[in-house]
């Protein structure tokens, strides 16, 4: 946003959309993990076109079947698939589990941690992560807050950029990745990890309850006064 001014105005709606969810749907929000910022990427990966409880399940049969991260990495793939058999694609994610886990301890000199994230900056800490092959912007941002670390990264996903798009904050167009660097700069830098949480769970819960893909509640909106899209819907009505 190469305008101050316009990116000012931005921000500012931004913000007051943000108060106005969290006040809506109860914030502060309770974190709902525990996982260690090396499990949080594992979650993740086997997340991908994969409902949330089928992951959950997948998740656990793997740390019953393999107690340590140490023995899914070296565990013959077909076992590892075997037992995440329930997500979609787990011909893909069983190989790609393993990958990253081996990358992480060859970058790591033969420590299979990513605790050390905690010693760094947020945009030092996105950046490691993101080297590995499936993980992403999203992902990156949920290894630092959702985990225990909560560290204060943004995580963004379609529900919260379908809220952030229809209401302006960020282009219509905007893909998700950029529209997470968007909304992170728009968050005060003493922002603590509950606070950037906080964010995440009122934009996505209105997402899933108001402001859904097909017919959105657009007459039950609390946001609806700050919303482009309702605006310009209320002009074709006029029209």
């Amino acid at each position: 946003m190469k305008n101050p001014s316009v990116a000012a105005d931005l921000r500012a709606k931004a913000m007051l959309i943000e108060r106005i969810l969290n006040e809506t749907y109860g914030a502060p929000f309770m974190y709902w993990s525990r996982k260690d910022p090396l499990s949080e990427p594992v979650g993740t990966l086997l997340s991908h076109r994969t409902k949330n409880a089928v992951t959950r399940s997948a998740y656990q049969n793997l740390r019953a079947r393999f107690p340590t991260w140490e023995e899914v990495r070296t565990a013959p793939t077909e076992e590892v698939e075997k037992t995440v058999a329930a997500v979609t694609y787990p011909e893909v994610k069983a190989p790609r589990i393993q990958n990253a886990l081996t990358l992480i301890k060859e970058r790591r000199n033969g420590d299979l941690s990513l605790d050390f994230l905690a010693e760094m900056t947020v945009s030092e800490a996105r950046a490691w992560p993101a080297k590995i092959p499936g993980v992403g912007a999203k992902s990156t941002a949920a290894v630092l807050n959702f985990s225990i670390l909560h560290m204060p990264a943004l995580v963004v996903d379609m529900h919260h950029l379908r809220v952030a798009q229809r209401t302006g904050v960020v282009p219509v167009k905007a893909t998700l990745d950029k529209s997470a660097k968007i909304l992170q700069e728009y968050l005060p830098a003493d922002y603590t990890g509950q606070q950037v949480f906080d964010t995440h769970q009122g934009y996505i819960r209105h997402g899933q309850k108001v402001c859904t893909w097909s017919r959105p509640a657009c007459n039950n909106c609390v946001i609806k006064e700050h919303c482009d899209y309702y605006a310009e819907k209320q002009t074709a009505v006029i029209s």
